[in-house]
């Protein structure tokens, strides 16, 4: 089982009640999908836009926020698997978009994030199905409907 360690930095997360219990079931949700049994720690970031914003300029060039930042350890040092961080405004706009609940948006992006520091990615077609398979099953597990389904 992977620990998580959640910081919730942004005021505008209070309103979410059951946060942290939330974010160690998508973890162990995706872990189980995945087979990984390995202990490690994540670090999950409850963060606003503008966090998120300057983090996406520093680390990807991009301008402006958005929903999730994966930042893998690389070596995993100290059983450290990396760290994600979430943008509050972003994700709440996106979820009230699709019409679903915050926790189930914030449920698949821990689960897409975690994904990320796990080596996957979504650069082409065929990556973009196996990871998204891999996030459809993981929520499948939690009872959170298909977030790809049309």
């Amino acid at each position: 089982m992977n620990a998580v360690d959640l910081i919730v930095e942004d005021e505008a997360w209070n309103g979410l009640d059951g946060k942290t219990r939330l974010a160690e079931q998508a973890v162990e949700a995706v872990c189980e999908e995945l087979d990984e049994r390995s202990p490690g720690v994540v670090a999950i970031l409850l963060t606003g836009d503008d966090a998120v914003a300057a983090l996406n300029a520093e680390f990807r060039g991009r301008e402006g926020p958005t929903n999730v930042l994966s930042f893998p350890s690389g070596g995993h040092a100290d059983n450290h698997l990396g760290d994600i961080a979430l943008a509050a405004g972003v994700v709440a706009r996106e979820a009230q978009a699709r019409e679903i609940a915050l926790a189930d948006h914030l449920r698949h992006l821990i689960i897409h994030g975690f994904l990320h520091l796990q080596g996957y990615d979504h650069q082409d077609d065929d990556e973009a199905e196996i990871m998204e398979g891999l996030e459809r099953r993981a929520l499948a597990r939690l009872g959170v409907a298909d977030p790809y389904a049309a």
